[in-house]
């Protein structure tokens, strides 16, 4: 790198010089002192260099055995691997993410599905080993610590309402009677219709506010046959159960919902306490009971939930919420209810920076086994010393079981540039032409400071010197030309001197309101990792700014408090650049909105396989097309197209002899416009048409994969019947 005594004196050359000034050329002044530039390299360690470099390395870099033991990995090509049977999963039947997002993306010509990203690709694989690791832990405390019940779960469908994730939950938790919990109408009507082939013993949990609409329709499931709980949010919805009971002739099975004194202090923690949004307090729950006693109801009453938050940090926290409600367990039997299941809510935590950290509202303080043995000790505890039986245990974990199951891909389709110009092209010769007396002034203040060394002065009249350009060229006695000389000219003494902000802005095809709301809205961090290139060094560090022009667009904040993310460079690369946000399987998907008109992401479904490829994608489904979007928010795209498609025909008409072809033509890119996704089109895609000229269906045919593997894969999921398909508008 040149001294930057040097960038100045050439510059010098073409300055007049003002009055009592000498310049940096002046041969009467000492030699140019140098001034080494910042390193820029984007990992902190330089001690691995980038041809040492492994993924191994990377892993550590980005905490992946952290936050993704046991489901993620790096493989010996560089990619992020997905071990779909945690820790039992073997060597062969890792899948390579990059592979799945190349067979979704790439256009059908090619051999892929055509889809467009932003990808989710769902594992189903994996919710079946997160609902078999919690089932087994709390089966193993069970068994060690000598509980005399068993533990039934069931999954609050609020976390990712998504048709296959439910009926995947409720298969393949039927045969440890696992259920599903409720809050609302439309999630009633969808625990139900799912449970109606499922275990007959799952439980459906009715929580939320109700109306009588709601508690006739939990009553109605009853009388399918469905197990079903009605939770007292309010004391009441006890009066509307009684009527609306007496009149289906139907009788309830009643749970309560009680505010205990345990408080969780975290974010998570604000619908916990005797203070909470939700529940009964002690004299409410006791009016509930005398109530019911009076009707000669007093058996209906079988449940006692409650939820002190979700992501409780610590065991020692969750065993003093769990141990308070055991003894209203205790108390309620003593009073007469037939009291029979604990329902300890949600609040099974997932570590999403890898740090195990009981201090941090993204970490928790101990695995699954730790969980189930820290809750069945303090209810044997509370009841053994009762002398009470043992209840059933029942939870509500949401986040635990569907976070891992689905990663959310996207593409960089660019990134700013931090680096300096060049000085051959900064245009230096149009530097001497307007400048003030002050401007001069500053200049040759730079090159004072230049020759002396100091850093910190030089910062200072940079500066000072650019205001002063900046502000001439407000009053319009500063050309265009100047301006831009002296930018570059300024940009290219703070790089050499290492002031420069190195941190580059990654452009990515998303967006963050839709599809990672909760960074916008709680500052929820969600591990972020190239899901290639990972045998590569990152040498670039950036955030990541999304689609939609709101200034809130962007991911500046990472896991581990770091401010930017490691990074490989896009040029000279050829390919895209792929990102994927890990861990986003709750919430995200039905919290995300339609921030300008961006919907939400085409999804894909991956089993695991043991043909040639390692996976069957089962079903594709196309996101959501500009038509779809516009729908929403109450536009009529038909109408919209004719509007635009007569408008094209009287234009053509006036201006071209041709107007019939040429009409044709204009309406025919404008249906596609409708038809598409609102997101970029990726500049790897070969085939222009690939995502409008096709059936609209997919099958896991004998040309992607062995047709024995193919065949067993979709009649396991969904009967050798049904065909899997994405929408096509």
């Amino acid at each position: 790198m040149p001294a930057l005594a040097c960038f100045v004196d050439a510059a010098a050359a073409v300055l007049p010089p003002p009055s009592g000034y000498a310049l940096a050329g002046d041969s009467t002044l000492p030699p140019p002192l140098t001034f080494t530039t910042a390193t820029t390299d984007g990992v902190d360690d330089d001690s691995d260099s980038a041809s040492n470099w492994s993924p191994s390395l990377s892993s550590k870099l980005f905490k992946i055995d952290g936050w993704g033991f046991p489901y993620f990995g790096v493989n010996n090509a560089g990619d992020i691997a997905v071990r779909p049977h945690g820790a039992a999963t073997m060597s062969h039947q890792e899948i390579d993410l990059l592979k799945v997002v190349k067979k979704a993306s790439d256009p059908k010509c090619c051999g892929g599905l055509g889809l467009q990203l932003p990808l989710v690709v769902r594992f189903p694989d994996v919710l079946k080993n997160r609902l078999e690791s919690i089932q087994g832990a709390f089966d193993g405390a069970i068994q060690l610590q000598g509980y005399e019940s068993h533990y039934q779960g069931v999954y609050p469908v609020k976390c990712n309402q998504d048709r296959f994730v439910v009926e995947d939950i409720v298969e393949f938790g039927s045969g440890f009677r696992f259920g599903l919990e409720a809050g609302s109408k439309p999630e009633l009507l969808l625990a139900m219709s799912c449970l109606c082939k499922g275990n007959r013993e799952a439980f459906l949990i009715c929580n939320g506010f109700k109306d009588s609409e709601y508690i006739s329709l939990a009553l109605v499931a009853r009388k399918l046959a469905l197990n079903t709980v009605i939770v007292l949010e309010q004391e009441e919805e006890l009066d509307m159960v009684v009527e609306i009971s007496n009149k289906l002739c139907i009788r309830p099975v009643i749970g309560v919902r009680a505010k205990l004194r345990t408080k969780h202090s975290g974010h998570f923690g604000s619908t916990s306490g005797d203070k909470g949004k939700f529940g009964l307090t002690t004299i409410q729950i006791l009016r509930v009971v005398k109530k019911l006693e009076q009707l000669d109801m007093l058996d209906c009453l079988q449940l006692l939930h409650f939820h002190i938050g979700s992501q409780i940090p610590t065991t020692e926290l969750l065993a003093d919420g769990v141990g308070e409600a055991a003894q209203i367990y205790c108390e309620l039997l003593r009073l007469g209810a037939q009291m029979r299941v604990l329902d300890i809510g949600g609040g099974l935590g997932i570590d999403y920076d890898g740090s195990k950290s009981g201090d941090s509202d993204i970490s928790v303080a101990y695995g699954i086994e730790e969980y189930a043995a820290a809750v069945v000790h303090a209810v044997k505890y509370v009841c053994d010393r009762r002398n009470v039986n043992h209840p059933v245990i029942c939870s509500e974990s949401g986040r635990a079981i569907v976070s891992h199951h689905s990663v959310l891909i996207f593409e960089a389709i660019g990134a700013s540039s931090n680096k300096a110009p060049s000085l051959s092209s900064i245009g230096l010769q149009y530097l001497g032409e307007g400048l003030s007396e002050e401007a001069l002034v500053d200049y040759q203040n730079i090159s004072a400071a230049t020759l002396r060394g100091e850093h910190e002065a030089c910062l200072l009249y940079t500066d000072q010197f650019k205001k002063c350009c900046v502000e001439q060229f407000k009053q319009g006695t500063l050309g265009i030309e100047q301006l831009a000389a002296v930018d570059g000219l300024c940009d290219l003494i703070t790089e050499t001197i290492g002031a420069k902000d190195l941190v580059k802005k990654y452009h990515m095809n998303l967006s963050v309101f839709t599809s990672i709301p909760d960074f916008w809205s709680i500052d929820q961090l969600f591990p972020i990792v190239p899901i290639h290139r990972l045998d590569e060094k990152p040498t670039a560090r950036g955030i990541l700014s999304d689609l939609t022009c709101d200034s809130d667009g962007k991911i500046d904040k990472f896991i581990g408090g770091e401010s930017s993310l490691p990074l490989h460079e896009l040029e000279g690369h050829g390919g895209g650049y792929y990102l994927g946000m890990f861990l986003g399987g709750a919430y995200e998907e039905a919290l995300g909105g339609l921030h300008n008109l961006f919907g939400g992401p085409s999804v894909v479904r991956v089993l695991q396989s043991d043909g040639p490829h390692g996976f069957a994608v089962t079903r594709a489904v196309s996101g959501p097309s500009c038509a779809d979007v516009l729908r929403v928010m109450q536009h009529e795209p038909q109408l919209m197209f004719e509007t635009l498609k007569h408008r094209a025909l009287e234009f053509c008409e006036q201006h071209d002899d041709d107007s019939v072809v040429n009409a044709a033509g204009l309406a025919n890119s404008l249906a596609r416009s409708f038809d598409n996704m609102p997101y970029l089109v990726s500049s790897t895609t070969c085939c222009l048409n690939a995502l409008t000229n096709n059936d609209g269906f997919y099958y896991c045919s004998g040309d992607d994969f062995s047709a024995a593997d193919s065949a067993s894969v979709v009649t396991s999921v969904a009967g050798e019947d049904e065909h899997w398909n994405y929408c096509c508008a």
